[in-house]
């Protein structure tokens, strides 16, 4: 009875005295914190040796635009090897085209737009002159002057802070090459790669991961693929706009504005504006203001009917998480994070569904699977051969 009436102890635990609530939001806490350390890390590792890692990227967009080519061989049972060849030859021969009709066209028509550029910035100092801004064209001259100056002195900031990238002669070169290199092993034994990659996870995530890979895979091959389709009806679109007010030079524009709305948002902008800029300095401020307002149609039509209706069923991205992700990716790589944002985002997304939906078969290892069907093909492909050694044989014979 004595024991009993004695009074118990407390409890000196803090995990049990705290609030349930306080334990939960502490073991989320840390756990975000490890999560953005690690996440950090990464991305500082990544712009360190971003001189290898953008030219992959760039690697694994073009196989997974190209891909359906070297698929197209492989459904008919062609050869790979001649896929792959002619998926290559298909890329160089596009960019040549588009270099070669930049360059023409704009070889022939930079002196003239150097000229008119010139006559077009008198014509405006006269303006200021004579209206009742308070300005002479002698103070115009000298800020405008003192801004050329600021830019070329601190040129080497500018472009390494919008690049994020060394753009010496020598790295240029071996990033195409290194590009170049990782898209023919890409298209050729992409497959096999992956496969040698998730062999160095445990067996029980082999599954998991190879289905996230794969949809993140798919994810950026429809990214690909649409990204091509907008680009070319906005090139379409402040083409013919060109072709229409009569702006020289609407080829080259089209081309830059194809090139230039890989970048979401600001790159159909930024080639539009010079497009707004050549009918300025050729046909006056009316046919450039026309051109504006085709620009800000074609950029809306862009943004509210093509990227919503299309861009938003193949890569499933909230049009906001687009415009979030682009600028982090400004922010964090430049020019190059702007490129890669949405499909990096893409991706992530796919394979985060994937396991939330847990899309894959745990019965079965993927690697294992991988590698029987490789073995029997080599089997059939040696059984062939030594069927076709022996019949030249007895031919010969």
């Amino acid at each position: 009875m004595e024991e009993q009436s004695q009074e118990i102890e407390p409890v000196n635990d803090a995990a049990v005295e705290l609030p349930l609530g306080v334990r939960i939001a502490a073991a989320w806490s840390w756990r975000l914190i490890v999560i953005g350390v690690a996440i950090a890390a990464l991305v500082w590792v990544i712009v360190q040796v971003r001189i290898i890692v953008i030219p992959v990227i760039i690697a694994l967009l073009l196989s997974a635009l190209l891909y359906p080519i070297v698929h197209f061989f492989e459904r008919r049972r062609w050869p790979r090897s001649l896929g792959v060849l002619t998926a290559l030859l298909t890329l160089i021969a596009a960019v040549f085209v588009l270099v070669w009709l930049i360059v023409s066209q704009l070889r022939a028509g930079f002196g003239d737009i150097a000229r008119r550029s010139a006559k077009a910035w008198d014509d405006f100092l006269l303006w200021i002159e004579s209206a009742p801004f308070g300005l002479s064209a002698e103070q115009v001259d000298s800020f405008m002057s003192q801004i050329w100056k600021t830019i070329e002195d601190h040129q080497g900031q500018i472009w390494s802070g919008a690049l994020a990238v060394t753009t010496t002669a020598t790295q240029v070169i071996a990033g195409a090459l290194l590009t170049l290199f990782a898209l023919i092993f890409l298209l050729i034994d992409g497959k096999r790669i992956w496969y040698w990659v998730l062999g160095f996870l445990p067996k029980r995530a082999h599954a998991p991961v190879d289905a996230a890979g794969n949809h993140g895979w798919m994810s950026v091959g429809q990214y690909a693929r649409v990204q091509v389709l907008v680009a070319f009806i906005d090139a379409v679109g402040i083409g013919l706009g060109a072709v229409l007010l009569g702006v020289p030079l609407p080829i080259p524009i089209a081309i830059l504005v194809f090139l230039g709305s890989f970048i979401p948002f600001l790159g159909a902008i930024s080639t539009g504006a010079l497009a707004v800029f050549v009918a300025l300095v050729y046909n006056g401020p009316l046919n450039a203001l026309i051109m504006l307002g085709v620009v800000i149609l074609v950029n809306q039509l862009e943004g509210h009917v093509l990227q919503p209706l299309v861009m938003g069923t193949a890569v499933r991205v909230h049009p906001l998480g687009v415009v979030l992700v682009v600028s982090a990716g400004a922010l964090l790589a430049g020019i190059p994070g702007a490129l890669f944002a949405v499909p990096l985002a893409a991706a992530a997304s796919a394979m985060v569904n994937a396991f939330v939906e847990k899309k894959w078969d745990p019965d079965i290892d993927p690697v294992a699977e991988y590698h029987r069907q490789d073995q029997t093909q080599r089997e059939i492909k040696h059984r062939t051969r030594n069927v076709a050694r022996i019949g030249r044989k007895g031919g010969t014979a």
